[in-house]
């Protein structure tokens, strides 16, 4: 078990949701990133995800474009992201650490190189929109062959449909599943068929079913909260942090708002 699969199972032992949220490296600059996921950690939240810049994005929409563009205009490359996660697990910080992030980067960076450094420096998930489960071979190869590697977090759709047997087999931290067709931060406007959709994984997921895309309060999951067993922040909580010059106590705020009322929400059902 790494730190994301006992993280949740802790949270499942207490019959309590999870919580993620989404923050783009090097933003407000390094320093600043580090202090929030500190921050974020102290409030309890269950995994951080961390997305490192990237020119063409592909799955993300306007809110983390923008973020990724400015955090790459000032100068955030991976091994600075790296040095930085480093720092933050050697001032203590264990909060579970997902790299959202393209191929390319891995691939430029050299597969092997990329699962030993990440394993070093404490990274224990990778979520990589662009990189389809037929094409995971080689990263999943360079993954295997090293010891405490981070784990590769599959995305399902609601278009998935039955390719969700074939994603999930030998899936390991949690599903994500992305509620909306298209990109990242659509004001919870989810897929017509979403509660089925989040069914169908829910039958098949051996491990904890995960939604992201689009949600801003725990509100905004309520109609699923049988089915899931947490959820995804990332536009919203972007653009939280720039409307709070990246305050540290409005994330921890936050967070640990998002946490009582979705865990209120589960608590008031008996689930």
């Amino acid at each position: 078990m790494n730190r994301i699969e006992e993280r949740l199972q802790q949270v499942k032992e207490k019959n309590e949701k999870a919580f993620i949220t989404y923050m783009t490296a090097g933003l407000p600059d390094m320093a600043g990133c580090a202090a929030l996921i500190k921050a974020q950690a102290e409030a309890g939240i269950d995994v951080v995800e961390l997305g490192i810049p990237f020119s063409d994005p592909v799955a993300d929409g306007p809110v983390i474009q923008a973020a990724s563009y400015k955090s790459i205009q000032q100068g955030t490359n991976l091994k600075k992201v790296f040095e930085m996660v480093a720092q933050v697990r050697a001032d203590g910080c264990q909060a579970p650490l997902v790299f959202m992030m393209y191929f390319n980067t891995v691939l430029h960076y050299g597969p092997e190189a990329f699962a030993k450094k990440c394993a070093e420096v404490g990274v224990d998930g990778l979520i990589i929109p662009d990189l389809p489960y037929e094409e995971q071979g080689q990263l999943r190869e360079a993954l295997d062959k090293t010891a405490e590697a981070p784990i590769l977090i599959q995305l399902v759709t609601p278009v998935s449909g039955d390719r969700i047997p074939m994603l999930l087999e030998d899936a390991r931290g949690f599903v994500y599943c992305v509620s909306s067709m298209g990109v990242t931060g659509q004001a919870a406007e989810f897929h017509r068929d979403v509660v089925h959709y989040l069914e169908q994984v829910r039958a098949v997921s051996k491990i904890p079913v995960m939604m992201g895309f689009g949600i801003r309060t725990a509100a905004d999951v309520l109609p699923m909260k049988d089915i899931i067993d947490g959820c995804i922040v990332g536009s919203h909580f972007i653009n939280l942090m720039e409307e709070n010059n990246y305050s540290t106590e409005t994330a921890k705020e936050y967070v640990s708002t998002f946490k009582k009322e979705m865990n209120g929400i589960s608590c008031e059902t008996g689930h």
